[in-house]
């Protein structure tokens, strides 16, 4: 009895269609073999000179084999980006603070839906320009080690676990299931590899030595491994900077000990953009002689794709001796297999996500979805009196300029949504009230600051105490990010010289609070602010990162009680930049919650709520720790259970380190059973005997509760 799938159909229709047009069929050309296949055979039919065109981010067409244009340089941060109309959803950042990484799984599903849309319509006008195709560079899983850094509001956090399990989410929605496992829906690639996080004005020239093999391995490098080993992640992007000497994109301790043969990576290293240039520009890594000499080292080393246009003179390192044909034989292999396996060269009668039609850009589904995720990104740090939420007939006076400001919520490499609703906006809808707004900048130049605030005071003062000052402040995309030039106070090159809120802000809550005013603060920002003086002048604190295009929607929804707020910071929130190590130091000694001796502000894994949350005592049995979670509370709520292990008596490892998290919907009044299964792995610590990571015989620590804080915590200890 034969068997038939729809799948075999198409393929037997198309085959035979053809076969009907040509006489001959080479191997390439045959979709029933493997992408790797295919792509050896098209490869030893080509001249070393069109071997090269094809592995820089700009490939061009080769026509007399039917080679079509491929651009791999495409972005999908948190949505689509740079590429028009798209659905925007919260930053990264923002997402890791759901602690929800199923949520974070049907963002990017969304995000790869468009992103084929987009590649179809751009195919059918003949053209794959950058931005344009189906190779994202997405996700960005450096460790955000320090708050200064502009880039970490791209990152999941500081959490290794956190972040693994949230870039996998994105690597899965992205890449799709692929229609019969035949195709992929996307490449997604995971980046910078490795041990990568500023600081932004050095990073061309910066050597990082001395990392101790501990935080290489426990805090560095596991988000990667796991993408590699468990998400098949198709591509690795290598950092710019230099690890023990070596660029990253040069690094052979990188791309091959540890990336191929420690984890068994197939797929394909691309550098950043230009990063090869560094290795042989003055003023930068002077670690080659030449061009050619960068090059051919490159791809010697395993950066198969580079971001530039340098690998042009690859065929020169071939005729020097530099490299060897067979050395740019195996890259290009692995960027012809990746072209094959996404259906590049395929018949969309064959390959489903070439059928995707542009009406899924901006549908109401991923419009929900991204109102979804904004309303749980959102963190209540503090809520003095619970002056939260706000009554309907409120009367409110909205200060800052974020309360005005859509495209701030659109954070950096964005899209462009349809529509985004000011935080303003937003509020002036829900308030039944008065609502007076007074706009001013977030920062000031020393020349502005030594004219004083920028707004009197008397335009602040309230006509009567029934009033609310809701503070709109924080920072925004335009001071913090890649790489920026930026002259104010504070900041240096996309990155922060501090964490303080800005004085300028902070002068004006100073005084607000002195006239005896009531406030609320919405801070906007990428990461962590120094918000301890704050404390102390404002009566709520409401962490919104940049919500993307329902970010303002979901702000005032929490403001005035519409949703009740249940996201957890991904980061610490320090008192102050006195609290950092410098930062240029790529140590984990004193960093975030797993090394940090001082109490922070607000820890990572805090979040309030609108309702209380009782956990019962955690029991442990075969592998598994469940706990129940009650709801004490009036209203529905979301708690995050989380799950943190520390090795009994060890020194030197971290103070406790997150290994399973659990978000739960719990009705009010109601009890829920949690149960968090707790492997091999998440058991895996560092073993100095043998400078590896694995399974550490010897009695544990099981925490759990709703944050990283001590306090929050029930302990039991198991033994592994």
């Amino acid at each position: 009895m034969h068997r038939f799938s729809y799948h075999g159909t198409l393929l037997a229709c198309f085959l035979c269609s053809f076969l009907h047009a040509q006489t001959t069929m080479f191997p390439y050309q045959n979709p029933t073999l493997s992408p790797h296949e295919r792509a050896v055979d098209l490869c030893g039919r080509l001249t070393l000179d069109e071997k090269v065109t094809l592995m820089e981010h700009e490939s061009h067409a080769i026509e007399r084999l039917g080679i079509p244009e491929f651009n791999w340089w495409n972005e999908a941060l948190h949505g689509v980006g740079r590429n028009g109309l798209a659905t925007v959803f919260p930053i990264t950042m923002g997402l890791a603070a759901t602690w929800n990484d199923s949520l974070v799984y049907r963002c990017f599903d969304a995000v790869s839906t468009e992103a084929r849309a987009k590649n179809n319509a751009a195919r059918r006008d003949g053209h794959s320009r950058i931005y344009e195709g189906v190779s994202f560079w997405t996700p960005n899983i450096n460790i955000f080690r320090d708050p200064r850094w502009g880039r970490g509001q791209e990152t999941y956090g500081e959490d290794p676990y956190l972040t693994s399990r949230m870039g996998l989410a994105v690597v899965r929605g992205l890449q799709g299931a692929g229609d019969a496992d035949r195709y992929q829906k996307l490449l997604a690639c995971a980046k910078h590899f490795a041990v990568h996080s500023g600081p932004e004005w050095s990073r061309h020239q910066m050597n990082v030595d001395d990392v101790p093999l501990r935080d290489l391995w426990e805090t560095y490098l596991p988000a990667f491994k796991v993408l590699v080993e468990e998400g098949n992640v198709a591509e690795i992007m290598c950092a710019y900077q230099r690890l023990d000497g070596e660029p990253c994109c040069g690094n052979n301790r990188l791309l091959q000990q540890i990336l191929r043969q420690e984890w068994g990576f197939r797929g394909l290293v691309t550098s950043d953009c230009w990063a090869v240039n560094d290795f042989w520009q003055d003023g930068r890594h002077d670690f080659s002689p030449s061009k050619v000499a960068a090059v051919s080292h490159a791809v010697r080393s395993g950066t198969d794709l580079e971001c530039g246009v340098s690998y042009r003179t690859l065929a020169e390192g071939v005729r020097e001796g530099r490299v060897s044909e067979a050395v740019i034989d195996t890259s290009l292999i692995r960027l012809l297999t990746a072209r094959f396996r996404v259906g590049d060269f395929d018949d969309e009668s064959l390959v489903k996500w070439k059928r995707i039609g542009m009406d899924v850009v901006d549908c109401a589904a991923h419009r929900q979805l991204a109102l979804d995720a904004a309303r749980q990104s959102i963190v209540l740090l503090q809520n003095r009196n619970d002056i939260l939420p706000l009554r309907p007939e409120q009367n409110v006076l909205v200060i800052g300029q974020n309360a005005v400001d859509s495209t701030m919520q659109w954070g950096n490499y964005n899209g462009f949504p349809s529509h985004t609703e000011t935080i303003a906006a937003a509020i002036e809808k829900r308030t039944k009230g008065q609502m007076a707004l007074c706009d001013f900048p977030l920062v000031q130049t020393p020349e502005q600051a030594a004219q004083g605030l920028p707004i009197p005071m008397e335009h602040l003062i309230l006509p009567d105490s029934s009033w609310v000052v809701i503070f709109v402040g924080g920072i925004s995309p335009r001071l913090e990010g890649e790489e920026m030039k930026v002259d104010f106070p504070g900041f240096r090159g996309g990155d922060r010289t501090d964490i303080e809120l800005p004085a300028v802000q902070r002068e004006v809550l100073k005084r607000l609070h002195e006239a005896g005013c009531k406030i609320v603060f919405v801070n906007c920002s990428g990461s962590a602010v120094a918000l301890e003086p704050e404390t102390e002048s404002c009566d709520a604190i409401v962490q919104a990162w940049y919500g993307g295009q329902s970010g303002g929607t979901a702000v005032a929804e929490v403001l005035f009680g519409d949703y009740n707020p249940s996201g957890k910071l991904p980061v610490t929130f320090y008192r102050n930049t006195a609290q950092l190590p410098d930062y240029e130091d790529y140590h984990m000694r004193g960093r975030t919650y797993r090394y940090m001796k001082e109490t922070p502000l607000w820890p990572f894994g805090f979040g309030l709520s609108y309702s209380r949350f009782r956990l019962s005592k955690p029991r442990w049995k075969d592998g598994k720790l469940s706990v129940t979670v009650k709801n004490r509370g009036r209203r529905d709520g979301d708690e995050v259970v989380q799950v943190y292990v520390r090795l009994v008596g060890e020194a030197d490892g971290p103070v406790r380190a997150l290994r399973g998290f659990r978000r739960v919907s719990v009705p009010a009044g109601k009890s829920v059973r949690v149960e968090i299964p707790l492997g091999e792995h998440e058991f895996e610590w560092w073993n100095p005997k043998t400078n590896t990571m694995g399974r550490v015989a010897g009695e544990y620590e099981v925490q759990v509760g709703t944050s990283s804080r001590a306090e929050d915590l029930q302990t039991l200890r198991v033994r592994r």
